[in-house]
């Protein structure tokens, strides 16, 4: 995704940042090595997949699982993601903040922002 690994040293300076995935194919582990390939791992306090958890996006249990492991009431939570569907509508009904990164143009009502890169999350969140 272009304009992460530029933006990545930002928001982590400021936020504790997590990955969280639907994959089924791979684990935590193995998404965390591809991370390390990229030398972007370290920005990340958490690497977790719904193959891991039992539950896959937009299930409520999967944020709610997340939120715990993080310590965090959803409240003082911000999910990014691609998918609005999977990634914004149940977390925002859980009180989280919601940042939806798609170039497709629609009414995403839910999202509390919507970018179509990743390098504007500086913009928002710095």
């Amino acid at each position: 995704m272009p304009g992460v690994v530029e933006t990545l040293p930002m928001l982590a300076k400021k936020y504790q940042c997590a990955v969280v995935s639907n994959a089924l194919d791979s684990n935590a582990e193995t998404m965390k090595k591809a991370f390390e390939r990229m030398g972007i791992d370290h920005y990340f306090k958490l690497f977790i997949t719904s193959k891991e958890i039992g539950y896959k996006k937009p299930d409520e249990r999967f944020f709610t699982y997340i939120a715990n492991l993080l310590n965090m009431p959803p409240e003082m939570l911000c999910m990014v993601g691609n998918d609005y569907d999977k990634d914004i509508v149940t977390p925002k009904k859980l009180g989280m903040s919601t940042i939806l990164i798609t170039s497709v143009i629609g009414k995403y009502y839910l999202s509390d922002k919507t970018v179509d890169s990743f390098s504007l999350l500086r913009d928002i969140l710095t």
